[in-house]
């Protein structure tokens, strides 16, 4: 049993928090304590144009004492979006996530975002897969004996 992305969407649902590029790093700040969430899609003429992220604000905010409440979204998110399909398996989105050094992937679906999935969702879905497949292996054991 491979799940797919779509699957793990299915189950966290597809509410994606977003912001505009022109809004402060601590607006993004605060939208992100306020939905216990690490990272937002940065909108502009209804297209993402970058993710803003907890890591991008301490690694280009915080380290270069620069303060949140001057700096503009646009100026410290990632600008290049890895975004995936609904249908790519987890196992395939690990390596993507690992090999691109990225937490959060946006689906894209018929040209629209469908949901956004983090490094998180991804782990717990593969432990959800293995657990099943571990399960299974100890029935059929069990079964033929």
């Amino acid at each position: 049993m491979m799940r797919i992305i779509r699957d793990i969407l299915r189950e966290k649902g597809t509410e994606v928090y977003s912001i505009s590029p022109d809004a402060t790093v601590f607006e993004a700040l605060s939208l992100m304590a306020e939905k216990n969430i690490g990272g937002l899609v940065v909108f502009e003429n209804d297209r993402i144009i970058g993710l803003i992220s907890e890591r991008d604000y301490a690694r280009k905010v915080i380290l270069k004492g620069k303060h949140s409440q001057d700096i503009p979204v646009r100026e410290i998110m990632t600008k290049e979006v890895v975004t995936v399909d609904p249908t790519l398996n987890l196992e395939k989105c690990m390596q993507l996530i690992t090999n691109k050094r990225i937490r959060h992937l946006p689906v894209i679906e018929n040209d629209r975002l469908a949901g956004i999935i983090s490094i998180g969702d991804i782990v717990k879905g593969i432990i959800t897969d293995k657990k099943f497949i571990i399960d299974q292996l100890e029935h059929y054991i069990k079964g033929s004996q």
